[in-house]
């Protein structure tokens, strides 16, 4: 098993976690919000964690001192080989679900996929015309992934059922100097998304998704992964290129290890050839090292 690990940016850290908490640095603000998974003790001082900036606690954020509505945080990454710089600026908000909007942890999956895309991109000799590359990120929420892959002169089609999410993510494509490439924003839901796309008989060269454990589409339909996944993925199977480049899958609090999604890739993908490598997402410590998982993931390329 794969265990990716980030250790963090300069406009991000986790500088600590334990008694069911985790204390992370957003750019300028320091925040401590609930993680079931850190039973574990705490290894920074307590003065430290009561200096929080804010701290989620019983549904809400409590502030500590002055937080503005929102904050830019920076993200960049050196392309691999083309010498390509990816600089993005997103916008952290403190939502009433404890997050930020911001997934650090996912650095790691934003630069594999820029590396596919590059590589991709490389193979073409200098005079030769590049084909458009088409990838889908289904359950997109703020952007960063769509934003990566058109960075990188992929034509991104992002979907989401939430308008505040998909307003957010327009929102970083702004901040980042993005607005001119091509990316299809889709208020809709995935299943009915992928559904209609299939029958119009669009094909995709890679396709990003972080199902939900839970969820409602645009129009209250119900997602429940356990049911609703192994429905997407036979779709997305269909919506694959005749040459497709890669099939990236992230899940949070689902009762399930990484081998499922593991094997049910290697079952998609079993006439491509190509190589499916499944693991754990983590962050680890500033400072100490150790390891905080966020999530399981699986994914599939043929580069």
């Amino acid at each position: 098993m794969i265990v990716l690990t980030t250790s963090g940016w300069t406009d991000y850290e986790l500088l600590d976690s334990g008694g069911g908490y985790r204390l992370e640095r957003f750019g300028s603000y320091t925040l401590a919000r609930p993680d079931p998974q850190a039973i574990w003790d705490r290894q920074l001082d307590k003065d430290i964690w009561e200096h929080a900036d804010a701290t989620f606690s019983h549904d809400r954020w409590n502030l500590h001192t002055q937080i503005p509505e929102k904050w830019l945080l920076t993200y960049y990454h050196h392309g691999i080989g083309t010498g390509q710089e990816i600089r993005l600026k997103l916008w952290a908000k403190l939502t009433p679900f404890k997050h930020t909007g911001i997934f650090p942890e996912q650095s790691l999956q934003w630069e594999w996929m820029l590396a596919k895309l590059q590589n991709q991109s490389a193979r073409q000799t200098p005079n030769e015309a590049k084909p458009e590359i088409k990838i889908l990120n289904l359950f997109g929420y703020t952007g960063a992934a769509s934003l990566i892959a058109a960075s990188a002169g992929a034509s991104v089609t992002h979907v989401d059922a939430s308008k505040p999410s998909v307003a957010w993510a327009k929102e970083n494509q702004a901040a980042s100097g993005l607005s001119t490439r091509p990316i299809r924003w889709i208020l809709d839901d995935v299943l009915k998304f992928t559904n209609r796309e299939l029958k119009r008989g669009n094909h995709y060269d890679g396709i990003v998704m972080d199902p939900p454990v839970y969820g409602h589409g645009a129009k209250s339909e119900i997602w429940k992964f356990n049911e609703s996944f192994p429905k997407l993925i036979k779709i997305c199977q269909q919506l694959l290129s005749k040459n497709p480049l890669f099939l990236i899958i992230n899940a949070y609090a689902i009762s399930a290890s990484s081998l499922m999604l593991e094997n049910l890739l290697n079952d998609v993908t079993k006439d491509l050839g190509g190589t499916t490598e499944a693991g754990e997402i983590a962050l680890a410590e500033k400072g100490s090292g150790r390891l905080l998982s966020t999530g399981i993931f699986g994914r599939w390329s043929t580069l």
